[in-house]
């Protein structure tokens, strides 16, 4: 029979994996007040989020192995301190310089603590429910994007210090979580090998690479929407429809983001192969309806391809992630879900980035457009690839079928 201990540490991760991936959100609806009382353009604005991703990126890249080797609280401590440190730069931030400052923190202690949290959550899974940990996995990231954002844009809107509350809140909830750790049983022994992991490198298991390579289509497809939807989408809400509340952009992260997480829950029972198809056809219709409501100036059309793009979000993601975490074997899970977020952030940040630099000569509406016709060309050429190539089916149909046993595959493993 678990643990009381072990039961309670399972729930203070998964709330762990909510509150950092949500406060990674919080600076978006923020940015309005910090363009216009520190005269910043677009072009700084996507600096700041480039730094963010480029910081991210590096802490995967460097570190995306190391608690498979020393274990995965004291990465965890280290992480959760980090993004701490990170929100209460934010609230003392007075220019472009500090933003610089705090996403650099930010990105490299997000970057430190995904991997291993969310490989720990899959350690610590329930005996009673083995399926919730890979589902919560999948499911918590969006929603954590759509917390962090909605009550983001509702504090800047209506609540008191606009440029502070915000960050003291996430930073206490974090703070109150890192010492909670303590109740965390730890899964993984200490091994050899913690300075040689240190090493850039993208890690996937002999087990996984097959289908790894199979489903990175969709997880491009997937997360290059959810940073065309943080990044430009809700700008249009100003320059297209005139519309300035800072909760309505939070809201219109949300839809995609909340509709990704139910999409998630929704397909629990389906099979992970069709779930997969599911999101890329949905990742092909989404950016379509969106863009065309968008140059049409249509706000129900805008919220209905949000709604569809978020179907994509949500099975684009968490199908591939819960059968490449039916491949990995427990001493290997912080490294491969570390190569799966290098892949996912690249998608995320990368044609954002290029967005805001072309944005100034050519114009939002032709941006978005182009963005939203890169997410359907990769989403097609995945498409494509799924439906023709027998290699990808082969591994695809080995990992479902493990996922179909126990759930998530948070029990048994192909490679084992």
């Amino acid at each position: 029979m678990q643990s009381a201990r072990s039961v309670a540490g399972f729930w203070i991760l998964a709330a762990m994996l909510l509150v950092a991936m949500a406060s990674s959100a919080v600076p978006s609806p923020i940015y309005p007040v910090y363009a216009a009382e520190w005269h910043l353009t677009p072009l700084m604005l996507t600096t700041v989020f480039a730094i963010y991703v480029a910081g991210l990126l590096v802490s995967l890249l460097v570190a995306g192995r190391l608690s498979d080797h020393v274990g995965r609280k004291p990465v965890l401590v280290v992480g959760g301190i980090g993004i701490v440190v990170s929100l209460g730069l934010f609230a003392v931030a007075d220019g472009l310089g500090a933003l610089v400052l705090d996403r650099i923190v930010q990105g490299v202690s997000v970057g430190l603590l995904i991997g291993a949290l969310g490989a720990a959550l899959i350690d610590n899974s329930l005996d009673r429910h083995p399926s919730l940990a890979g589902v919560l996995n999948g499911v918590v990231p969006p929603i954590a994007l759509a917390t962090g954002a909605m009550s983001s844009g509702a504090l800047v809107e209506w609540g008191p210090a606009p440029e502070q509350f915000v960050y003291v809140l996430f930073g206490v909830l974090l703070t109150l979580l890192v010492i909670a750790l303590a109740v965390v049983p730890e899964r993984v022994p200490r091994r050899p090998g913690a300075l040689r992991s240190l090493r850039p490198t993208i890690t996937v298991p002999r087990a996984s690479r097959r289908l790894f390579r199979g489903v990175a289509g969709s997880l491009v497809a997937s997360w290059a929407l959810g940073g065309l939807f943080l990044s430009l989408v809700p700008s249009a809400l100003g320059a297209v429809f005139g519309i300035t509340n800072h909760f309505a952009a939070g809201a219109l992260i949300a839809v995609v983001t909340g509709t990704g997480a139910l999409t998630g829950l929704a397909i629990q029972r389906m099979d992970t192969r069709r779930a997969v198809l599911l999101g890329l056809v949905a990742l092909v219709l989404g950016p379509v309806v969106t863009i065309v409501f968008v140059v049409e100036h249509s706000l129900p059309g805008l919220v209905v391809g949000s709604a569809i793009a978020g179907v994509g979000f949500g099975a684009g993601f968490q199908a591939p992630l819960r059968m490449l975490l039916a491949t990995a074997a427990p001493t290997h899970r912080a490294g491969l879900l570390s190569s799966i977020y290098v892949v996912s952030y690249l998608a995320f940040g990368v044609p954002s980035v290029i967005g805001g630099f072309l944005e100034p000569s050519l114009g939002l509406v032709p941006v978005i457009a182009g963005y939203g016709g890169f997410i359907v060309l990769a989403a097609l050429v995945a498409l494509v690839l799924q439906l023709t190539s027998r290699d990808a089916a082969r591994a695809e149909e080995a990992a479902a079928q493990v996922v179909e046993r126990t759930a998530t595959g948070s029990l048994r493993t192909v490679g084992e």
